[in-house]
């Protein structure tokens, strides 16, 4: 125990003045984050602002909703009971085995549904009555309600130190958008509209407008976190599926692959759009200040010296990668064996970055702007 305390001082980072931990959607995949969280918590890192989308809002919200002391008791407690209907099954040889196993899992699922989460309807929704909560999905959300009101003090997520922020889109109008604790109180309904994924999940009414999953549209809120931003940042980003992976060989693969990307390429493009941004600002505010004194009052220097400002960000990516048995179905898999191994490689992630914190460090230290993923493989 003291060895790994040396070892957290050592690798302990200067930390900003607002640290935030932006939360992907992935569902089953989400116990990953809840492996950050934890690592987080025992390096140390005070984190301000949570955002999430889909999943990554109901950790973010279990997250901002307790103490630091019972987060991870309350986020176990959410997984424990999530996958409680599938026990920890003995590990089969070979990936083969191991897909296949993985694959009859998810399809459990499928059939029964996630305790504590949404359960199959008794009529299907094309038998319903048009219009009609039980005509739009297949399945029941009523069960996550009753879950998150019993995990999360809303209170604290409304008046406490950690700003919460959760995606969704407006079903009619196809509009994204946040609801942030800085606006105005947030509840279940907030969180449940974010993770409403259809045609799976029933949307969500809200001041008499209904939404959708905002993993629809943009399955990252790093964007909000940026735009929003008011003092030096740390953020955390935490992927729940990668960008980059290798040729698919079955169509198992296929179906995997195709929701990688679809799920990952707005997350890369936005990070990778708001990191030029960034780098040309820096280069024009590099520019103006080569400008003689008698041009610096000039009033189309002003408006661009004030365009160009903006304050430095460190990025840090926490991206899960799939093992090779993990197929298409990995975001609804809710066993208990996966929901453990996606845990553990979240904390994993976390030591693996901070046992290269020096990099970060420098560019906090330095006030620069920059990203890293340090556990890229």
């Amino acid at each position: 125990m003291a060895d790994a305390d040396s070892r957290r001082r050592r690798a302990a980072l200067p930390l900003p003045e607002t640290v935030a931990l932006v939360l992907q959607g992935g569902g089953a995949l989400g116990s990953y984050q809840a492996g950050v969280i934890e690592a987080l918590g025992e390096a140390q890192i005070d984190v301000g602002w949570v955002a999430g989308i889909s999943i990554g809002a109901v950790n973010a919200a279990i997250f901002a909703g307790n103490p630091p002391e019972r987060r991870c008791e309350r986020l176990k407690a959410f997984w424990d009971t999530a996958t409680s209907a599938l026990p920890s099954f003995p590990i089969l040889s070979g990936d083969a085995a191991r897909e296949m196993l993985h694959e009859w899992s998810a399809s459990s699922v499928a059939v029964t549904g996630v305790p504590g989460f949404f359960s199959p309807r008794f009529v299907p929704p094309m038998f319903a009555l048009p219009g009609t909560p039980d005509a739009l999905s297949f399945y029941d959300s009523a069960p996550l309600k009753a879950t998150l009101d019993s995990l999360i003090d809303w209170d604290l997520v409304n008046n406490g130190p950690v700003r919460l922020s959760v995606g969704a889109v407006d079903v009619e109008s196809g509009n994204f958008r946040y609801f942030d604790t800085s606006e105005g109180p947030l509840d279940a309904r907030h969180i449940m509209a974010s993770g409403a994924l259809p045609p799976g999940l029933p949307p969500i009414e809200i001041d008499g407008r209904w939404y959708w999953d905002g993993g629809i549209v943009s399955n990252t809120p790093l964007i909000h976190v940026l735009d929003h931003q008011n003092a030096p940042m740390l953020v955390f980003q935490v992927d729940l599926f990668a960008a980059a992976a290798e040729m698919p060989r079955t169509i198992l693969d296929v179906v995997a692959r195709e929701k990688e990307i679809r799920f990952s390429s707005r997350t890369r493009a936005i990070s990778n759009e708001r990191m030029k941004l960034r780098q040309e600002r820096q280069a024009i505010r590099k520019l103006l200040a080569k400008l003689p004194p008698e041009l610096r009052d000039d009033p189309d220097v002003a408006a661009l010296r004030s365009a160009a400002d903006e304050l430095p960000v460190s990025l840090v990516h926490l991206i899960y990668r799939a093992n090779a048995w993990e197929g298409g179905s990995r975001d609804f898999e809710f066993s208990a064996r996966s929901m453990r191994e996606h845990w553990l490689a979240g904390r994993a992630a976390v030591n693996e970055t901070m046992a290269n914190a020096e990099l970060v460090a420098s560019d906090i230290i330095d006030g620069k702007t920059a990203a890293f993923d340090l556990t890229h493989r």
